[in-house]
C-alpha cells in the first residue's frame, strides 16, 4: 500500500479502483489505492519463486490434510527428513494431526497411502505477488490468470 501511494504521489501511476480507508498527510487527504496503473515503466519488485511457509504450505493444500482429506493442523514431509528428505515445496504436504502421528518416519507407500495429488511449489503471478494471502476479489481482472479460483483461501496477514 505504501508503494503504490508513493507511485501516485510522484505521478508514476494513477488510482485505478480505489480500496478501503483513507491515508492522511499534513495537507493530503488521499484513498487507499486497490488497484493502480503505472504512467510509465516503473521496476517492480519481483519474486521468481514463492517462500516456503507453514502457512503457505495449507493455503496451496486448501486447508485439508493430503492423506485424509480432513482439517490440516501440521506439516508433514512426504520423505521424512530424518530419511534424508528435504524441507522443500515437492516434498511437503499439510497433514492432520492423527495422519502425521500414524505415518510417523515412514513414506506413505510404506503406510499404503496415496497422495492425490503430488506436492508441488505454487505458480502463477498471484502467487508469486501475494504469497499465501488472498487476492482481494477487485484484483480479478488485472490478475488475468486462469487458476485465479485456485489461488489461496487464507485470510490475508
Amino acid at each position: 500500500m505504501r508503494r503504490a501511494v508513493i507511485l501516485m504521489l510522484t505521478g508514476k501511476a494513477v488510482c485505478v479502483t480505489d480500496g478501503d480507508g483513507l491515508m492522511h498527510s499534513e495537507r493530503e487527504l488521499l484513498a487507499v489505492p486497490s488497484v493502480i496503473k503505472l504512467t510509465r515503466h516503473v521496476r517492480v519488485p519481483y519474486r521468481a519463486h514463492v517462500g516456503l511457509t507453514r502457512r503457505a504450505v495449507f493455503a496451496r493444500d486448501g486447508w485439508h490434510c493430503a492423506y485424509c482429506r480432513g482439517p490440516a493442523e501440521t506439516i508433514d514431509h512426504v520423505l521424512p527428513r530424518s530419511r534424508g528428505g528435504r524441507h522443500v515445496w515437492e516434498n511437503v504436504v499439510a497433514a492432520c494431526a492423527r495422519c502425521n502421528h500414524r505415518k510417523a518416519a515412514r513414506t506413505p507407500a510404506e503406510m499404503g497411502w496415496r497422495l492425490s495429488t503430488p506436492p508441488a511449489a505454487p505458480h502463477g503471478p498471484a502467487w508469486r505477488i501475494l504469497g499465501h494471502r488472498s487476492p482481494d476479489p477487485r484484483w480479478k481482472d488485472w490478475l488475468r490468470t486462469p487458476d485465479y479460483a485456485d489461488q489461496p483461501t487464507a485470510a490475508a496477514a
